[in-house]
């Protein structure tokens, strides 16, 4: 009895958080469309709504090759490919042998002096930097140097949230009809509640996993789930698609990502500098339901301590 009388008593002192609730969800295939239908409760637990269609081709379509980055198909694909360069163009005064196939492949350089070994060498570093970023911008990953300086692979997420956006253009008006008032806050939250709402599947190390467990921001609609970086990647191609001039960043930080918008600050909220700007930042993840400008402590104490990485997600020229 005793130690339930403390439970209660931490669980008391505990500052309320409300979490995410979706009410209801529904999809449905209707000639070329895919009609979803939500409904949820927001920050301020009040019901919300949202019906639109999406042509199925463009769900089952758009992104239809992504799948989690495998070490040995790029090792693969860059043997094969300096291979057939080296055989078509040599390098003069080399004498290239190949050893072994594919991902075992080997290359031994002979020539008359050092300086032309050392130059080959350099040249085929080169060619295999370039393969390497060929192959990972086919398959929509990039690297990325994390805030302890640790070189990794992951999703090309700005690049995926911004070749999404046009699949989001005829929500647009769907969104903006049901927000009361039309300022940037305002749809800001209804959008970050309609994402906070959607179930929340666990992000696995973006280090380590390199892209498993995340989805392109259509396909996280179809699932109904979404892990950090699935989710902010799909509020951020609906932002731009929302509002096609405020400048974006996507934040991230251990385990979970963050969204960060050029717009001004109210009271103390937490800002981070970019290229002179300030941003204020938001959660999409869920499940709690939080404002823009509300974050969670472990994100404040990430921020606040220089343990992130932030890549910038502005405006297209050409849109």
């Amino acid at each position: 009895m005793k130690l339930l009388s403390i439970l209660v008593i931490l669980l008391c002192c505990l500052p309320f958080q409300l979490l995410a609730e979706q009410l209801n969800f529904t999809k449905k295939t209707i000639d070329d469309d895919v009609h979803f239908t939500y409904q949820w409760l927001d920050q301020a637990k009040q019901p919300q709504s949202m019906e639109f269609a999406i042509n199925k081709v463009q769900i089952f379509d758009h992104f239809r090759n992504f799948k989690s980055y495998q070490a040995l198909h790029t090792k693969q694909f860059i043997a094969q490919k300096l291979r057939k360069e080296l055989t078509k163009n040599p390098i003069p005064n080399v004498e290239i042998k190949f050893l072994g196939y594919a991902n075992n492949l080997q290359i031994e350089l002979k020539a008359e002096n050092q300086i032309d070994i050392d130059q080959a060498n350099q040249k085929i570093a080169l060619l295999e930097k370039e393969l390497m970023a060929e192959h990972l911008a086919n398959n929509f990953y990039t690297q990325f140097l994390s805030f302890d300086n640790s070189l990794s692979i992951k999703p090309d997420h700005v690049r995926i949230a911004n070749e999404s956006v046009m699949d989001f253009k005829p929500v647009k008006p769907i969104i903006l009809e049901n927000v009361s008032i039309q300022n940037v806050r305002k749809v800001s939250n209804y959008v970050l509640g309609f994402i906070q709402s959607i179930p929340y599947s666990t992000l696995e190390s973006r280090v380590t996993s390199t892209g498993a467990g995340f989805n392109p921001p259509l396909q996280t609609l179809w699932q109904n789930q979404g892990d950090c970086d699935s989710k902010v990647t799909l509020t951020a191609a609906i932002f731009r698609a929302l509002m096609p001039r405020i400048k974006m960043l996507m934040v991230f930080i251990d385990n979970h990502a963050l969204l960060a918008i050029n717009i001004p600050p109210e009271g103390d909220e937490l800002t981070i500098k970019y290229e002179d700007l300030d941003y204020i930042l938001a959660e999409p993840t869920g499940p709690a339901m939080m404002r823009v400008g509300e974050l969670a402590p472990e994100s404040e104490f990430a921020i606040r301590n220089g343990r992130y990485y932030a890549e910038a997600f502005f405006a297209e020229t050409s849109d």
